[in-house]
């Protein structure tokens, strides 16, 4: 009696669906003004700050975003003796080695508007950075889904009190989108026809034109106080001289709300178990004999019977790698065929 049969190439597929979730964050929630800033962590190196979803200290707090600020080399914002100017740097230019990679030279590239890079265009050189936990972001973000509203007014005001917003977004990536970058896909986070970003899906990093944002915006040319009144707090000089968490905090309360779908990729492998009449009419168990004889026939000339209650999916060499469970025993007799469909997931 065999009771093992080979697949063969037509009885296994491999399929790949895609899963999406609606991720939102609220304004109140990343400007903290519910928990008074218990759910933001700065940290002693002061490199970035973290965002989580409640206190951080609680150990059922989870990280939503981590946010940093950097200039590139000749940016407008940039200041040799200002707050943090060497670490800003880096930062600016570890992300756009990751994100953009490199040129013809060995040179790392700068982040570019429309990501035509032989052509030249607009370069994004004083920026901000949100890196979206893989709590969030799962493999990717969905394209054509992330969706950001910042206030632009003038005045530095209270969260979700701005006289004046613009939302950016990436919605015409449903149909174009780059893929140019080393790090996967990416497109324009854009208002109208202006683009005040980029957006990483793979990565999970929004990458904002803050000085484009805050001094255009919808306001013209009229730079936007960042944090409070006073001279040197516009979008630029803030950069400039201010900290890395002086960035982060400004930006967090000039948010109104973040959204966006993530992706899980889920790939099967579909395995069709087919089971001709003359297969499998016989048990291996010992209690399927008594005395030499079957105990499910009391005619020796009835046709053999026997009940599955599960299969199990063998290596080449014999090890079992995986078991699939009936609801209830199947009858196995010579005038019935099946097919089983088993799926593995991962």
């Amino acid at each position: 009696m065999n009771f093992f049969k080979a697949f063969t190439n037509d009885d296994i597929a491999s399929t790949r669906t895609l899963l999406h979730e609606a991720i939102p964050l609220t304004g109140t929630l990343l400007s903290s003004s519910v928990y008074l800033d218990s759910n933001v962590k700065d940290y002693s190196h002061g490199y970035w700050q973290s965002v989580y979803d409640y206190n951080y200290a609680s150990a059922s707090a989870n990280q939503l975003v981590d946010i940093t600020a950097g200039y590139a080399s000749g940016a407008t914002c940039q200041y040799t003796a200002g707050s943090q100017y060497a670490i800003k740097r880096s930062i600016y230019n570890q992300m756009a080695q990751v994100l953009v990679g490199y040129d013809s030279t060995g040179s790392i590239m700068n982040f570019d508007e429309d990501g035509n890079f032989v052509a030249g265009g607009t370069k994004v050189t004083g920026t901000m950075f949100l890196s979206f936990s893989r709590l969030l972001v799962k493999d990717e973000i969905k394209r054509g889904s992330f969706s950001m509203t910042l206030g632009v007014s003038q005045a530095y005001t209270d969260p979700n009190q701005w006289g004046s917003q613009v939302t950016i977004t990436d919605a015409a990536a449903t149909s174009s989108y780059l893929s140019n970058s080393p790090a996967g896909e990416y497109a324009p986070l854009m208002s109208g026809s202006e683009t005040y970003g980029l957006i990483y899906y793979q990565a999970g990093v929004a990458v904002l034109n803050v000085q484009k944002i805050f001094l255009s915006g919808s306001n013209g040319a009229t730079p936007c106080l960042m944090t409070g009144s006073g001279a040197g707090s516009y979008v630029t000089a803030m950069l400039a001289s201010g900290s890395i968490v002086t960035c982060g905090d400004a930006l967090r309360h000039r948010i109104g709300n973040i959204s966006f779908n993530n992706t899980t990729e889920l790939n099967s492998s579909i395995y069709f178990c087919r089971i001709n009449h003359n297969d499998f009419l016989y048990s291996a168990n010992p209690s399927y004999l008594n005395g030499s004889k079957i105990r499910v026939k009391t005619v020796a000339t009835d046709a053999p019977i026997a009940y599955f209650t599960a299969i199990g999916l063998y290596s080449a060499d014999g090890e079992l790698l995986a078991t699939a469970k009936v609801s209830e025993p199947i009858k196995r007799s010579p005038d019935t065929e099946q097919i089983l469909r088993i799926r593995l997931d991962f």
